[in-house]
């Protein structure tokens, strides 16, 4: 029987290496991702990720995505699950969908809430991730990470983040997925001050690859900072040049990777945007210099 995920977090014959994608919204999407799972299937990952909607439509294409990705894969899915907009009732259906599915790995999340805005707790729901975190671990047999913001969350700071971390893994969380960053430093510190308030449980690092000079400016918003300048300037040499441009991108990101892990990550998930060329030639490298084998 396959080691489940936090197992293979905590062995010691190398990192471990997951993917994580988005429901797609149409038919042509949902074939896309299919041949993405497929495609990155010959890489073995050790499990694979679905982010949740923060609509009830958009909820539902998480559990149809779920759906196809068993229909096609047998490796381990962990299933995102949201506080944002949810009530008690809402959340409860959701976890029994996801058991349903097979699926007893749940990433818990605070998440945004629909249409954006101050986040407000839903009148029968929770206030964050830590409260969902303990419902879920009192709600049946699941296995619970969460996410860890290497970029200080936009309303809190470093020091509470690592606080707030280590009261998830308090309230039974066993793993945790950083955002995506872009300076390895920034993941060492996190991961460290967590480490020195005692914290003990797993966290992966999130890697985002970076193709197109768009994604620039996206993906430091999207990680809570501007991407820094060493990163940032050999991009925008060779922004004009559009196979330049995705080389270099891939390069940078490798070379994070490295980074990361030499300095210990316990694992790599790549958010995929539902594509596989590039997490695919960036594994390729890692697994070329015997720093990511297959499991």
């Amino acid at each position: 029987m396959p080691a489940g995920i936090v197992e293979r977090l905590t062995r010691a014959d190398g990192p471990t290496f997951s993917v994580e994608f988005f429901p797609p919204s149409d038919d042509a999407g949902v074939q896309q991702l299919i041949g993405t799972v497929d495609a990155l299937g010959g890489l073995r990952p050790d499990w694979l990720s679905v982010t949740y909607g923060a609509t009830g439509a958009s909820r539902y294409k998480t559990f149809s995505a779920v759906g196809a990705i068993r229909g096609t894969a047998d490796t381990p899915l962990i299933g995102h699950l949201t506080v944002a907009g949810q009530s008690l009732g809402e959340i409860r259906r959701a976890l029994d969908a996801y058991a349903r599915l097979g699926v007893t790995n749940i990433l818990a999340l605070r998440g945004d809430p629909p249409g954006g805005g101050v986040f407000e707790a839903h009148p029968d729901g929770f206030i964050n991730a830590t409260e969902l975190v303990r419902f879920i671990k009192g709600y049946g047999d699941f296995t619970v990470g969460v996410a860890a913001f290497a970029n200080p969350h936009p309303e809190g700071s470093s020091e509470l983040d690592a606080q707030i971390l280590l009261e998830k893994q308090a309230a039974g969380a066993e793993f945790a997925v950083s955002q995506m960053f872009f300076d390895p430093q920034v993941y060492v510190s996190m991961v460290g001050r967590f480490r020195a308030l005692g914290g003990t449980m797993p966290v992966v690092a999130g890697i985002m690859p970076i193709t197109v000079p768009s994604q620039i400016e996206r993906f430091g918003a999207l990680s809570g900072a501007a991407l820094p300048a060493a990163f940032v300037e050999p991009l925008l040499a060779v922004s004009e040049d559009r196979a330049g441009f995705r080389e270099v991108g891939v390069d940078l990101v490798t070379q994070l990777c490295r980074d990361v892990l030499d300095a210990g990550a316990p694992g790599l998930q790549f958010f995929t945007l539902n594509r596989s060329t590039a997490t695919a030639e960036i594994l390729g490298r890692l697994r070329a210099e015997g720093l990511a084998e297959a499991s």
